[in-house]
């Protein structure tokens, strides 16, 4: 089972685009939600940063289909870690 990356993001983050850029360059898969425009996603980007809008937050699904993790403004070596757990 591939495992999934999902980057709660906005569009003037820079943080965001250098992530998206390395994800990009590595072949990783992702699904961009903005938060802008998604309160639902915003609750829960505020819910995993202590009620901050912080981004990127990442929510990974392993590929084993172990447990999500949800990191905040990680390293690409980080998303990398989480899909092999």
């Amino acid at each position: 089972m591939p495992g999934t990356v999902t980057m709660y993001s906005t569009t003037w983050c820079g943080y965001c685009r250098r992530l998206k850029g390395q994800m990009d360059r590595e072949g990783i898969a992702y699904t961009e939600i903005n938060i802008e425009h998604d309160a639902e996603s915003a609750a829960f980007v505020e819910k995993a940063n202590g009620g901050n809008q912080t981004v990127p937050t990442v929510l990974v699904v392993p590929e084993s289909g172990g447990e999500p993790a949800t990191m905040t403004n990680p390293s690409l070596a980080q998303v990398k870690a989480a899909l092999a757990a």
